[in-house]
Parts: structure tokens; sequence; C-alpha cells
């Protein structure tokens, strides 16, 4: 470990966590970014390499030095195994060897704007025990665009209910700002590798504890998509699975009841993920399309035949969702 101190300075209250692999491409202007923060408290960069085969190493140490002439400590280590440990990994090292009060998570193919650090800092010291994120600018613009739209539009009250839906985290991973006591209280991310959402696990996981969401409505981030993004090697089945557990785990496990909205694709696909004694709690498909309503029934395997409905106010209680637009999770409808 490369530990550059910069004299004169307070102890480290923020500390950039950069995981590094074949990163030289970006890593200039992320770290010119890293530079211009207008943050007035003592920051740290926390750089892990995670056996790159480019020369990222090179243009870290490079920065280092206007770094420290800026006051911000620079800890750089790595490792050169024939294999990169993964992003969980990189994260959990970049963290371990850092000394901050708050821990800024920063993707090296992302760019802050100046006062990222400062505002996402000021919400944690006021929201102590949540994940504080951001909103954000796609580049280049229009990539993933309802995607973008989503995760920047969501209310308050929406980053908590729609955790549920198929994007993942409501705050992405590249925003994610906390303290250090509440990223040990929740624990490490998952060093599963390539493949593994340790993003969302961990983000769950924050949840069970009785974490917070909450996301400063300033853009702070350049969020940069492209082919060699780790995220792309995350499968969609692995997001449902996980989405679809946590979902019976933290909702229907407290339900004795209730009606899938959407009788098609989704609703179906749901249904067959459910625990058989999940399965059992389903009173009904309701729909719209005269089609399916007049099917009666959709079967699968061993189960019960479940009848597929009309969208209407029902003469009981029920309750039911939306898993694929993300509507409310929940709504009770009682009859006149």
């Amino acid at each position: 470990v490369c530990r550059i101190a910069a004299g004169g300075k307070s102890p480290d209250t923020v500390s950039i966590i950069l995981p590094v692999y074949n990163a030289s491409h970006w890593l200039d202007e992320c770290l010119q970014a890293v530079l211009h923060q207008d943050f007035q408290g003592t920051m740290e960069l926390s750089v892990f390499d995670d056996a790159s085969k480019d020369d990222s190493r090179a243009v870290i140490s490079r920065w280092s030095t206007q770094l420290e002439r800026r006051g911000i400590s620079t800890v750089i280590s790595g490792h050169d195994s024939a294999q990169p440990g993964g992003v969980g990994y990189s994260k959990n090292r970049a963290v371990a060897q850092s000394s901050g009060r708050y821990l800024c998570f920063q993707d090296a193919d992302d760019v802050m704007m100046p006062q990222r650090v400062r505002l996402q800092y000021e919400a944690a010291v006021r929201n102590p025990t949540s994940i504080i994120g951001c909103r954000v600018r796609r580049e280049p613009e229009g990539s993933t665009e309802r995607y973008t739209r989503w995760i920047n539009s969501l209310s308050p009250e929406q980053l908590l209910t729609q955790v549920y839906t198929s994007h993942g985290p409501t705050v992405i991973m590249p925003t994610w700002l906390c303290s250090r006591d509440w990223f040990q209280r929740v624990g490490r991310f998952d060093e599963g590798g390539l493949g593994v959402p340790e993003d969302l696990l961990f983000f769950y996981e924050s949840l069970r504890r009785g974490g917070g969401v909450h996301r400063v409505d300033d853009c702070l981030l350049v969020y940069r998509y492209h082919d060699q993004a780790a995220t792309q090697s995350v499968l969609e089945e692995t997001i449902w699975m996980l989405r679809v557990a946590f979902l019976q785990e933290r909702v229907l496990s407290q339900w004795e009841a209730f009606t899938i909205w959407n009788a098609g694709k989704q609703g179906r696909r749901l249904y067959r993920s459910l625990s058989v004694a999940n399965r059992r709690k389903v009173r009904a498909f309701c729909d719209v399309d005269e089609n399916k309503i007049r099917k009666g029934f959709y079967t699968y395997e061993e189960s019960k035949r479940c009848p597929v409905v009309r969208m209407r106010i029902s003469r009981s209680l029920f309750v039911w969702f939306n898993v694929f637009f993300g509507l409310p999770l929940s709504k009770v409808f009682i009859s006149d």
C-alpha cells in the first residue's frame, strides 16, 4: 500500500472509494473531477487496482502528486494476479484501507460534478443510517433513456416502494455515499465475482437492517454507458430471482392472500417463481384483456388452477400489485 499523506489536515472525513480494472481510458477525467471537488472538509482517495493489464496504476500514480497538493490523501494498492477478484472484492479492499468516516463510492468510468461530495456528505450527516444517492446524466446522451428517467424521477416514497421492480437499487451504486458506521453494520459487499449483483445484495441487506434511502435531487454524476461496464455481466434472470425472493421475504410472507394484476407473460412468470406456499395464496390473475379472461384459468404444473378475472372492484377485500410497470406495491379495494 502506498499512502501519500497530505500535511496539515485534520483526520479524513470522506474517503472516495475507487475500484479500478483496466480503466486507464477513463481515469484522467475521473481523477480530475475528484481534484475539483468543492468540499471544504478533508478528503481521501482510496484506490484498489484489481489486476489491471493496462497502465491504470501509472495513471493513478501520476495524479497522486496533484491530489496531494490539493490536500487529498491517497491510498493506492492492488494485485497482479492472472484474474481480477471482481467488483465486490475491489470495493471491499478499497474500503478496508481507507480511513474516512464517510464513504463516497466512485466508478472509474464516471465523472463527479464539483459539488457531489459536499452535497451528499451533508445529506449523509442528516441521514446517518441511509444510503445517499443523486441524480445522474447519462453519457452517451439518450442511452438507457427509460432507465435514466426512472432513477432520476422517483419520489422519496418510491425510493422505498419500488425496490421490488426490475431495475435494482432505487439509487444506483455509482452514486452511493454512506457513513462508515452504517457500511460496517450492513456488512461487506459480496465477493462472488463476475455476474454477482453485489450492489443489489448490499442494498437489500441495508433495507433489512432498517436503513433508509435518500437521493440528493441534483445531477451530481456523469454516468457512462458502455459494453465493458461490470453491470453488463449480470444476467436479468439473476436480478429477477433475487427480486422475487426479497418480495416474498418482505411482503408476501405477511399476506394471507393476494391477486396478481397482469395475466400476461410477466404475471405468469412471477407466479411460477413463487414458492409453493405463496402460489397457494394467489386467489386470481386480474386483467383487462378479454382473450386472457375468456381462457378462464391459468394452470402451472401441480399447482391448483388459478382463475383469470376482469379488473374490477372486488366484492371483498383484496390486494394487488403490478410487478412490471412499478406501480404502487399494494392497493386495497372495498366494494360499495
